[in-house]
């Protein structure tokens, strides 16, 4: 079989496509290794802005109560203030006395608020450093998706079966019909008609061929189809 380089290639593709529609005709798109990665990096970068935003509702919900206990301090301190301003101006020992009572307690519970307010802070400055981290993280995946996405999108898109069924047609038209001839009688033989010879052995079926026959091949001119002594398949170097 004498073809062009190129037409070797076209006929290797229809080989290719026909193959796949003889094993499974109800083939569908595959994505690519890089929707595949964009799909990954997509899926990561949900779950770790579902993370983000949890360790922002913490932070929120931390800040809500730093400034429960804030405001509980400042109504503790006017508190502490009139306790001690109406020390200063009563002399009853009974009266004294539960206003002496009371301060103390209010003291206590200011004490309290006080160790309170200062564990609070110090899980918050964790809780932000969190969201940093998260947000850091965020920004990465951005870029990384940005880049899977432009390389997505040049990227081949596997056939369809619809598409796999035109290109065959196409290719079957435009290749020389003799060639075409020859190619249904071998792929009718063996089911696989026109294989990729790597330079050892053939991908037909990957049978490696003696250095007598590999050096038959490579010594075929370039515009004619050697043919695999094994499996009899047209090889297209």
């Amino acid at each position: 079989m004498k073809l062009s380089p190129q037409q070797q290639e076209e006929l290797l593709e229809l080989a290719t496509l026909s193959r796949a529609l003889k094993h499974n005709s109800h083939i569908e798109p595959e994505p690519s290794e890089e929707h595949k990665e964009l799909a990954r990096l997509v899926d990561e970068r949900e779950r770790m802005a579902q993370a983000a935003s949890s360790a922002q509702l913490a932070v929120d919900d931390m800040e809500l109560e730093i400034a429960r206990i804030q405001a509980d301090e400042t109504k503790l301190r006017r508190r502490e203030a009139d306790d001690k301003r109406q020390l200063g101006a009563s002399i009853d020992r009974e009266t004294r006395k539960d206003l002496e009572h009371d301060l103390y307690s209010v003291k206590s519970r200011i004490a309290d608020l006080m160790s309170e307010l200062q564990e609070a802070h110090n899980q918050i400055h964790a809780l932000r450093n969190n969201v940093a981290v998260h947000g850091a993280h965020l920004s990465e995946l951005d870029r990384k998706i940005e880049l899977a996405s432009r390389a997505a999108d040049a990227a081949p898109t596997a056939w369809s079966l619809q598409e796999k069924h035109e290109r065959i047609a196409h290719l079957r038209a435009t290749l020389p019909h003799d060639s075409v001839a020859l190619f249904d009688q071998s792929f009718a033989e063996n089911g696989v008609g026109v294989a990729k010879f790597n330079g050892r052995s053939c991908s037909g079926c990957f049978i490696t061929l003696p250095p007598v026959e590999i050096a038959k091949i490579r010594q075929t001119p370039a515009d004619e189809l050697a043919q695999c002594p094994d499996c009899n398949s047209y090889l297209v170097r």
